[in-house]
């Protein structure tokens, strides 16, 4: 009988309603490998950093877990050996080993690898002998176990009473539970700490959430198998809403790991792609006085096309700067000061005009005499301010109409000028002096 989506009677069926939300166990393996393949130009860049050695190591082992755990890969592992079952202690140890492995990875991730003490040191040793010793448990009570009748998806609860296989059962269980609960643990005492950077704690938000999670999928399991012990069955606990549950785990653990990565190097191009961009103004203007631009080229990085965009505007404002007139770049800057700019705007909005009447004069006489020698070092290391200051041609307008309007009166000597003639200074005391 087919139940439509909503129905009274798949409400009171959470199997059935469970079997409306499966995700195949190849979503989480091909997430977990898409975020390898992010990391793997790092990691091989980069190969002599230890943990970010342990970071592939912890997704490929990740990638197994799923690849092995799923029914196709369970039937095709038992068929190949010719022993039933043997893909359960397989799929156990893997799943164990990555437990162990994510708390010796956050051990030396959190306390760093300079962090030596005992402490960490008898840390790291407790964990690599307690999860090495549940492998070999699990391998030998498999051994020992009577599982004739091949399981590919209820094995945990189908076996939960069988001697021996029971106890391995068991084994998995309470090692992946202390590991999730040590691992949230440890994660979300990292979150809270100061000074993080903004990628790393919402990775290591996804990674909390994925870890707490993983507990839905321990208590499911665990309580299937102990209802099975009691004479109940509670089988779709097991079969219908763990693997679901630890498909989410993953991909939101696949989320942590990959955010970090992935978000500082999507911040970092933004901020080239915008660099880049912020420097046209600035580029077109000094290219139309060069008399031509950066030559083409098909495959460059984001970087290099920013580094040569740079190195172009600074060489053509070498020889320009000859023509810049420096008091009049004084008086500018006086101007955007007086009409209420702040002191880094103004003086980018000052030397975009120096800029601007320079390109204008060499295009009018390209052979003419120059104005003199000016020190050029603060412009060229802020082109990319006064790319922005041509940005805003009104501001521009406003800062030179306020710097060649005569002053109040009617024309006179500048502020300089005035305060270099004593018979001005002395009429402009008595003028203040009056009553």
């Amino acid at each position: 009988m087919i139940h439509a989506p909503g129905s009274p009677d798949l409400a009171l069926d959470p199997a059935g309603l469970l079997d409306e939300f499966y995700i195949s166990f190849w979503i989480p393996a091909a997430i977990l490998t898409t975020a390898l393949v992010i990391k793997l130009p790092t990691i091989i860049r980069l190969w002599r950093d230890p943990l970010l050695r342990a970071v592939g190591g912890l997704l490929l082992l990740a990638c197994f877990v799923f690849v092995s755990a799923a029914p196709a890969t369970i039937a095709w592992t038992n068929r190949v050996t010719g022993v039933p079952n043997i893909a359960a202690p397989l799929v156990y140890s893997l799943l164990t080993a990555f437990c162990g492995s994510c708390l010796l990875l956050l051990i030396a991730w959190r306390n760093g690898l300079s962090d030596r003490t005992a402490a960490t040191r008898r840390a790291m040793r407790w964990v690599l002998c307690l999860y090495s010793g549940v492998v070999v448990a699990l391998w030998v009570l498999f051994a020992l176990a009577d599982a004739p009748v091949e399981r590919l998806r209820d094995l945990d609860t189908y076996y939960a009473s069988t001697p021996f296989m029971r106890e391995a059962i068991l084994s998995y269980l309470l090692a992946h539970t202390v590991a999730v609960l040590i691992t949230s643990r440890l994660i979300w005492n990292w979150v809270r700490t100061d000074g993080l950077d903004a990628w790393l704690r919402w990775g290591l938000k996804s990674l909390g959430v994925g870890y707490v999670i993983n507990l839905i999928f321990d208590a499911a399991k665990l309580t299937a198998v102990v209802a099975r012990w009691t004479g109940h069955d509670l089988d779709w606990l097991s079969t219908q809403l763990a693997p679901p549950v630890a498909c989410l785990s993953a991909i939101l653990i696949a989320v942590g790991f990959i955010l970090p990565h992935a978000g500082q190097y999507l911040h970092e191009s933004w901020r080239v792609q915008l660099a880049h961009h912020e420097l046209r103004p600035l580029y077109t203007l000094v290219r139309t006085v060069n008399g031509g631009g950066i030559p083409f080229v098909l495959h460059t990085t984001p970087e290099l096309r920013l580094i040569r965009r740079e190195t172009f505007i600074r060489d053509a404002l070498l020889p320009l700067a000859r023509r810049i007139d420096e008091e009049q770049q004084r008086r500018s800057y006086e101007a955007a000061l007086a009409l209420g700019f702040e002191p880094g705007h103004a003086k980018a909005l000052a030397a975009a005009l120096a800029v601007q009447d320079a390109a204008d004069a060499k295009r009018r006489a390209p052979d003419g005499d120059a104005i003199g020698n000016p020190d050029i070092t603060d412009l060229l290391q802020e082109i990319a301010a006064v790319s922005r200051a041509l940005h805003h041609p009104d501001d521009m307008a406003a800062v030179r109409r306020y710097a060649t309007a005569p002053p109040p009166g009617g024309p006179g000597p500048s502020v300089d000028d005035r305060g270099s003639d004593d018979s001005s200074t002395d009429d402009h005391s008595r003028e203040r002096a009056r009553p």
